[in-house]
């Protein structure tokens, strides 16, 4: 790696590497402070995850100080583990004191700063002059749905595509330019991605394609096609997408916790998407309001009417 760039994001490793010694030993030899510190019950039990996630520190500490920067991954795989037992700790914690809340915010910011740094890191050191580091290919997905709408009305709310945030929960903006967007998603661990695209064929009402522009974080490309149904049932719509995911099996893991898959996120795109076409809005529950995402699952109550919903009917 000789580009500047290369060798910034190898001194962030290294210094992650740094990162995860010092926290490590830390959590090893004083886990009553570490315990307090993070607003958390000090119990015999904890002391001893304390001391565990410690050693895992350190394992992390000598594959990035001496083994391959792509090992980075192991530590955002850390950070999705340290986020739920500390939110496990924290909901069962008997010390409700203010100060012991305060704490345990403190700590979760903390530990979602440090995941960010880590992701960008693991981002970083798997991409190189634009060709993957390790090697990997490109993965693909397909997903079709049927919507009772003519393919003239499914085509122009697809085509504008300031419209699919609303129907594709992983996406927080795209601004469209001419034939090219800029798109912001979500990303594992409460961050943010960001990449550019253009448009490769626009038919209307037939077909729209795209591809992420070169040099973009998350390599992407695909098209949507729009047919009439087979009975005058409406339009179907078929996606066909490649993609690379950064991080291979480790990062593929890492969006699978937070239940962000893109197989996932695909089929459940399109549900919403013909919800919105069919009745104007996306049908909800309060069971899970903002679809399967891992950290909304552990908050899941009894399934009933969304109380938004129920109160834009009244």
């Amino acid at each position: 790696m000789s580009d500047p760039l290369a060798r910034t994001t190898a001194t962030l490793v290294k210094g992650l590497g740094g990162a995860s010694l010092g926290l490590g030993l830390g959590e090893i030899l004083t886990p009553g402070k570490v315990a307090a510190a993070a607003g958390i019950d000090e119990t015999s039990r904890s002391r001893f995850v304390i001391r565990a996630l410690g050693l895992r520190e350190c394992g992390h500490a000598a594959a990035l100080l001496f083994g391959s920067g792509k090992l980075v991954w192991t530590r955002v795989v850390g950070d999705v583990v340290d986020l739920t037992l500390l939110g496990a700790a924290l909901a069962k914690s008997r010390n409700g004191r203010p100060t012991r809340r305060r704490r345990g915010a403190v700590s979760a910011v903390a530990l979602a700063g440090i995941g960010a740094a880590d992701l960008y890191a693991a981002l970083r050191v798997t991409r190189r002059d634009g060709r993957h580091a390790d090697g990997s290919h490109h993965r693909s997905l397909r997903a079709a749905v049927t919507v009772r709408r003519p393919p003239e009305d499914v085509y122009r709310f697809w085509r504008d595509l300031e419209n699919l945030p609303s129907f594709m929960h992983h996406l927080q903006s795209v601004t469209e330019s001419g034939d090219q967007s800029h798109w912001v998603a979500n990303a594992p661990i409460g961050q943010s991605v960001q990449w550019d695209a253009r448009l490769t064929g626009d038919e209307p009402n037939q077909r729209i394609a795209w591809e992420s522009l070169p040099g973009s974080l998350i390599e992407n490309g695909g098209s949507v096609e729009f047919s009439p149904a087979p009975g005058d049932r409406g339009t179907e719509v078929r996606v066909a997408m490649s993609y690379w995911l950064p991080g291979g099996v480790l990062g593929k893991a890492a969006a699978a916790a937070f239940g962000e898959s893109p197989e996932q996120q695909v089929n459940d795109d399109l549900r919403r998407f013909k919800q919105i076409l069919e009745t104007g809005e996306v049908l909800r529950s309060d069971g899970s309001p903002e679809g399967t995402a891992a950290q909304r699952q552990m908050h899941q109550q009894p399934a009933h009417p969304h109380a938004a919903d129920q109160g834009a009917h009244r």
